[in-house]
């Protein structure tokens, strides 16, 4: 069930040799810092844009456009035609595909973004592979470290758990996924093609492909009383 092909089409990035040999596709996350050290051909141009930071081993695409306020420390590669809005924050070994967008107040770092990945506002994507054109609502957080730092584990196919190997994994969304306003996703979630997560949710685990997670419990109406003024 945790299939790459299952969950990522390979078309839809120029970097799909981070998966080569890899059996389960959170794998590659420990693959980007040496790939982003011995990929990345560093783009000066940015450079000098006032009031934007990029670090020396940062390439970015033709036709991205950086919009005051952002910092990339790098390295990173990011591709064409993106957009990274104000305030937006790229930290170490972030390799982003053309067309994403990275919002105001939005932070990424050690993560694979296919092309067309969205993370627009106020979110936060640690140690995580988004699919292409995987979405983000606002506030919408991919969590990466479990409380008491433990390696992440998930539920293996025959239902036992299975140590990922990785202190820091936060999600796999798959292709044309959908993340709900002020989401968690925990540590080693995986959101299988097509599915969808509620706003507010906090969610745990594995989620198939074509389904949506909801919430269960329905708000309480009651009877507006008269107030003391």
């Amino acid at each position: 069930m945790y299939e790459i092909s299952g969950l990522f089409d390979l078309a839809q990035t120029d970097h799909a040799q981070l998966f080569e040999g890899c059996r389960y596709p959170w794998e590659v996350l420990a693959r980007l810092a040496e790939y982003c050290r011995t990929q990345v051909r560093p783009t000066p141009s940015h450079r000098a844009t006032p009031g934007v930071h990029v670090g020396d081993q940062v390439q970015i695409g033709e036709g991205t456009v950086l919009e005051p306020g952002v910092m990339i420390v790098g390295p990173a590669i990011i591709g064409k035609n993106c957009i990274l809005r104000h305030n937006a924050y790229l930290r170490e070994n972030c390799v982003i595909g053309d067309g994403c967008v990275i919002g105001n107040s939005c932070e990424v770092k050690n993560s694979l973004l296919f092309n067309g990945a969205q993370v627009p506002h106020f979110n936060y994507v640690g140690d995580c592979v988004m699919g292409h054109k995987a979405h983000l609502g606002a506030g919408a957080a991919l969590s990466n470290l479990k409380l008491d730092g433990s390696n992440v584990w998930v539920e293996g196919e025959n239902g036992t758990p299975m140590d990922t190997g990785l202190r820091k994994f936060g999600a796999l969304l798959g292709d044309h996924t959908d993340i709900g306003c002020n989401a968690v996703l925990n540590p080693g979630s995986i959101i299988g093609r097509n599915s969808m997560v509620y706003p507010n949710l906090s969610w745990r685990g594995y989620l198939p492909p074509n389904m949506i997670a909801k919430h269960k419990a329905k708000p309480e109406v009651v009877v507006m009383r008269p107030r003391d003024y």
